[in-house]
């Protein structure tokens, strides 16, 4: 070993993360022109590219990309990542447990994201894009959050981890 332990399986995370905090740029942007009043069909074309063409939101078939591209990506930290820093450092449990605590949250986060956007244009107009930047402003303000306490709590073990 080198000494840098898994330095490529950490960059990797560090990489998939910078695409998810783009997007919820993207996102962000969203959130207030809905707030601003922004025309709900422009907002829905907003949404839909970010589905189509942003490389997160693209790995969903016919639903939002970017849920579907997070699912997966919590997914594989559930199933292999996080059995691997319990083994790697157990006084880790108290935050894996967090980080997968996050994970569902998020999931709920992305299908009211999904709803608020799909509610557009019905009656109740203010209300319906209040719900939307509310929803928006949640997902981006947790995953964030989210994405943070993960590279700051696990960076240490994935280093020093052997590399595979």
């Amino acid at each position: 070993m080198n000494g840098l332990g898994d330095r490529t399986l950490f960059d990797e995370l560090l990489w998939v993360h910078g695409m998810v905090r783009r997007d919820l740029d993207a996102v962000r942007e969203l959130a207030a022109a809905a707030s601003n009043g922004a025309p709900a069909g422009e907002i829905r074309t907003e949404v839909e590219a970010l589905k189509t063409n942003g490389p997160l939101w693209q790995l969903k078939v016919n639903c939002l990309h970017y849920c579907r591209f997070v699912h997966s990506h919590h997914g594989l930290e559930d199933r292999s990542l996080f059995p691997m820093l319990r083994l790697a450092s157990p006084e880790l449990g108290p935050v894996i447990d967090r980080l997968e605590a996050d994970h569902r949250k998020v999931a709920e986060l992305l299908d009211a994201v999904e709803e608020a956007c799909d509610a557009l244009g019905a009656e109740g107009e203010s209300e319906r894009r209040a719900a939307l930047t509310a929803a928006l402003d949640g997902l981006a303000n947790h995953l964030l959050e989210h994405l943070s306490f993960e590279e700051e709590s696990v960076e240490e073990t994935m280093r020093a981890m052997p590399a595979r």
